[in-house]
């Protein structure tokens, strides 16, 4: 019997592909990881913003056979970035001819003095590529208060395939002929939020195999057994889709801690009486630290919805040890009308998630440990998988395939 640990997006969807008994362990009261979704009325938010960017037309189809086609919505992206007090095309250095024209001479005048290749961090890689301005006015901050930490502590390829990279051609190319696509320049998103994919992937498995309100507490790994809090399971092949460290707590294997970190995020879903002035946007970058929040994104401009509906996220430290909801929440409030993107609005629906962890920290380290540990476990039969149990930076069909590709090499076993 396969024994899968949490029922989130990979989770599911490994159990779904697999051809063997499989039995997913969840502990929470529900399915979905963090794509859950919370409906208020006529309200409908999910943790935070998940669309679903689809590259492989089998998992497109896998994923949405089960649900009904017309309460899917297919749009193109529209993302802007707010900088000082307007607004401008993201990504921000392919449209760095959209500012005040001291700022962009700035910014062309230090894309063509940069120091060449030679850089070993994120952030110096950032002012390497992009030069001073670009990176001090968006891609710095945006990202220190993204993630919440010295980027100087990142890999150079933190974020892989997702960082819009652009080179000199590129950019110039764009002042006259805009081309600001990007891997997720479409997306879908059900009418009943992200959980209407994730009730779609566990149609696939029969509701007696997931057992939920189950906390995994350790794992024998010689022995190829589980403890949770209520019972005692053998197993033939382990599936984590758990946070790396804690699988190697678990698993009792000793490992640095100083390699493991990440970030956690504020999510305040806020429901509003009226309609706001932006009903262009599905979601803006926010990089000054004048405003406490990274991203504001719009369900409404999604939804073609009359009230605003806005998702809000804060990016904190992994050793914040307590964060006051009540003051962040009247912080944003205040932002968001200091943004201009509330006005005499009122509030009528709120809901907090705090995501711990959120974005993991990618590092050299982070990645030779997490390669040299899997190949222990592997050879144990434990496999982690997922964002956390992969611990990288991955879209969430990336997931899916990564559940697929796990089944498929177990099987040829």
């Amino acid at each position: 019997m396969d024994v899968i640990v949490g029922a989130g997006v990979s989770g599911l969807a490994y159990a779904g592909f697999s051809k063997n008994e499989c039995l997913l362990l969840e502990k929470d009261a529900e399915i979905g990881g963090y794509c859950k979704t919370i409906k208020w009325g006529d309200f409908v938010w999910d943790y935070s913003g998940h669309f679903f960017h689809f590259r492989d037309t089998f998992l497109e189809d896998y994923i949405c056979r089960n649900m009904v086609h017309d309460d899917i919505r297919y749009c193109e992206k529209h993302t802007q970035i707010f900088y000082r007090q307007k607004y401008i095309d993201f990504p921000f250095q392919k449209n760095i001819h959209q500012l005040d024209q001291d700022e962009f001479i700035d910014c062309l005048y230090d894309l063509f003095t940069t120091t060449g290749n030679d850089y070993f961090t994120f952030k110096q890689m950032l002012y390497a590529k992009f030069g001073q301005s670009i990176a001090e006015k968006f891609l710095i901050p945006y990202n220190e208060k993204l993630y919440a930490c010295d980027l100087n502590r990142l890999d150079v390829d933190a974020m892989g395939r997702f960082f819009p990279y652009a080179d000199k051609e590129e950019i110039i190319r764009n002042f006259k002929k805009t081309n600001n696509n990007s891997y997720n320049r479409h997306f879908t998103y059900p009418r009943g939020g992200a959980i209407e994919y994730v009730k779609s992937l566990a149609s696939y498995i029969g509701k007696s195999n997931i057992c939920l309100n189950e906390c995994v507490k350790s794992i024998d790994v010689t022995e190829k057994t589980i403890k949770t809090d209520k019972r005692e399971l053998k197993y033939d092949n382990l599936i984590s889709t758990m946070p790396f460290p804690l699988l190697m707590q678990c698993c009792s294997m000793e490992y640095d801690t100083d390699i493991y970190s990440w970030n956690k995020v504020l999510v305040f879903n806020l429901g509003f009486d009226k309609k706001g002035k932006d009903v262009f946007n599905n979601w803006i970058y926010v990089p000054s630290k004048d405003f406490c929040f990274y991203r504001v994104g719009y369900y409404d401009n999604i939804f073609a919805t009359k009230n605003m509906s806005l998702y809000v996220e804060l990016g904190f430290g992994k050793n914040t040890d307590v964060i006051d909801v009540e003051y962040y929440k009247e912080k944003v409030l205040d932002d968001l009308k200091k943004a201009g993107i509330i006005t005499d609005h009122k509030l009528i629906a709120s809901h907090f998630v705090i995501m711990d962890p959120a974005y993991v920290h990618i590092t050299k380290e982070s990645i030779r440990d997490v390669e040299e540990k899997k190949k222990v476990l592997a050879r144990n039969n434990i496999y982690s998988i997922g964002r956390y149990g992969s611990w990288t930076y991955c879209s969430i069909e990336d997931n899916i395939l990564e559940a697929k590709a796990l089944m498929e090499r177990l099987s040829d076993y």
